[in-house]
């Protein structure tokens, strides 16, 4: 095996790439953002200590009955809403049964014929275009319990806590074709989430779990290779690395004349190599039926339209709004969008401005520099939407240099949490001034003090304008307004 090492053609493109077509397909696992679990009264909190958010219900005692949360099929059809699903009118819970040390119950209580949402489509940007991702299926489940490895040397210690935690399985089709394709899709997935309040997106925190299936195929074929599934992932990077692997090990494997086992794998990170687990032909079978302690459950029109009306702008949306209406880059469009905080604060500022760029970058400059700096959200920036775009409007009307906004008003600002920005400015002296006499006046007596240089710049050595825009902002103690100054210069210096 050549490990991550891929041999590649002059394009930079693997050597395999010219024989195989790469097939991919995700199932991302989100934990749901509810105060309880998905069928008891349990809390739903990460970091608790081990087994404190269990009762008998959770802990699968006998003659214990589960009761479906609202919230969880509230944020299924957010989910399935925003990425263009079809929500099912009515539908059952499924029992899947398979025995875990952490799964208490023995079984799962997912879906399996009826699943909330169906066909859908998530537009992933790539490499500056965009790529039309198709969704198979959301469906709602719980989650297991976890088993703990690295405690006890001897003993694997499992904490219940996360038993019956809500989940949503966003599984795609097999529409990816590079591992770059999908750290793109996954990271549209987190953003919509996030931007729906559905989930925190915490990879490192198992909120957010994806499991790869990956198979190769000749070019030209319609049909898709025996796939293997990778397991294990805990990052966005590591999905990535794990199905360029894939690509090479079966790529070598099929030039050898080998075949391909449908098998699960996981994935050494520290190796960048993925390991054989189990093979799926001799996976349990499950033993799907519907779940006799719950009731199957209906989704009216009115309640799918009551839940779309509570949804915020989505990203996509967002960068086309920013792009097509208000002639933003597609970079500047990206890193706004990049959170839902961000996307509405800009969203806040421009209600009072029609500044775009000047407002992005802002926002994207010494706005998130100063969030960044302390560690913090955009919730928590002490400056309001509206006042941010009082100190655009001085800049953009020349009462105020950029230079002095952001050294000098911003700071200010932070610390004054009342005052707008051009009350601060007139407080501490800030505003620009514009009168042309001063400004003459203040010239005439730097051409007095520098005739040869006025003699040079007239012969035509124009980088001796600096000089006299120093004087005269000097002079002004740098209340002079730059741009108006620079045109009072230019035309004195011109005069013979």
């Amino acid at each position: 095996m050549s490990g991550t090492k891929e041999a590649v053609t002059g394009t930079g493109a693997p050597h395999w790439s010219a024989k195989y077509e790469l097939v991919v397909g995700l199932e991302v696992h989100a934990q749901l953002i509810t105060e309880s679990k998905a069928y008891s009264s349990d809390p739903n909190a990460y970091g608790d200590h081990p087994n404190t958010n269990v009762s008998v219900i959770t802990l699968g005692h006998p003659g214990t009955l589960p009761v479906a949360n609202k919230k969880v099929i509230e944020l299924a059809v957010r989910m399935g809403l925003a990425t263009n699903c079809t929500i099912a009118p009515w539908m059952h819970y499924a029992r899947k049964n398979y025995f875990y040390p952490d799964l208490p119950k023995g079984y799962q209580i997912t879906q399996d014929q009826t699943p909330i949402c169906t066909k859908g489509k998530v537009v992933v940007p790539v490499e500056g275009s965009e790529k039309t991702i198709g969704i198979t299926r959301i469906h709602m489940e719980e989650d297991a319990g976890k088993s703990i490895h690295d405690v006890d040397p001897f003993n694997t210690l499992v904490d219940l806590n996360r038993a019956g935690v809500p989940l949503i399985e966003i599984v795609s089709e097999p529409d990816i074709r590079s591992g770059q394709e999908a750290y793109d899709y996954l990271v549209e997935i987190r953003r919509l989430v996030r931007y729906l309040d559905i989930c925190d997106g915490n990879m490192e925190e198992g909120s957010l779990r994806c499991d790869a299936n990956i198979s190769l195929r000749p070019i030209g074929a319609e049909k898709f290779g025996t796939r293997c599934e990778v397991k294990n992932m805990n990052s966005f990077r590591n999905v990535m690395r794990a199905i360029e692997y894939e690509a090479q090990r079966q790529s070598e494997v099929l030039d050898a004349g080998g075949t391909i086992h449908m098998e699960t794998r996981t994935f050494d990170a520290a190796k960048g190599s993925t390991i054989g687990m189990r093979s799926k032909e001799l996976a349990h079978d499950y033993r799907y039926f519907p779940e006799p302690d719950l009731q199957p459950i209906t989704v009216s029109e009115a309640m799918k339209e009551a839940i779309r009306r509570e949804m915020p702008p989505l990203p996509r949306e967002l960068r086309a709004k920013y792009t097509e209406k208000l002639g933003l880059s597609e970079y500047d469009a990206n890193i706004l969008t990049d959170d839902k905080a961000t996307a509405l604060y800009y969203e806040g500022v421009i209600a009072h401005t029609n500044s775009y760029k000047g407002v992005a970058n802002w926002v994207m400059g010494d706005v998130r520099s100063w969030v960044n700096e302390r560690g913090l959200t955009m919730e928590q920036f002490p400056i309001t939407a509206e006042r941010l775009a009082g100190l655009v409007k001085l800049i953009d009307d020349g009462q105020v240099s950029h230079t002095t906004a952001s050294q000098k008003l911003f700071p200010l600002m932070l610390e004054d949490t009342t005052l707008s920005a051009a009350d601060l400015a007139a407080k501490h002296d800030l505003v620009q001034r514009t009168d042309e006499g001063l400004i003459e006046s203040i010239m005439q007596q730097a051409m007095a003090a520098y005739p040869d240089k006025v003699e040079a710049y007239r012969n035509g050595n124009k980088g001796l304008l600096g000089l006299f825009m120093g004087e005269v902002m000097k002079g002004t103690k740098g209340k002079a307004d730059p741009k108006r100054t620079n045109e009072v210069v230019r035309r004195i210096l011109e005069q013979n």
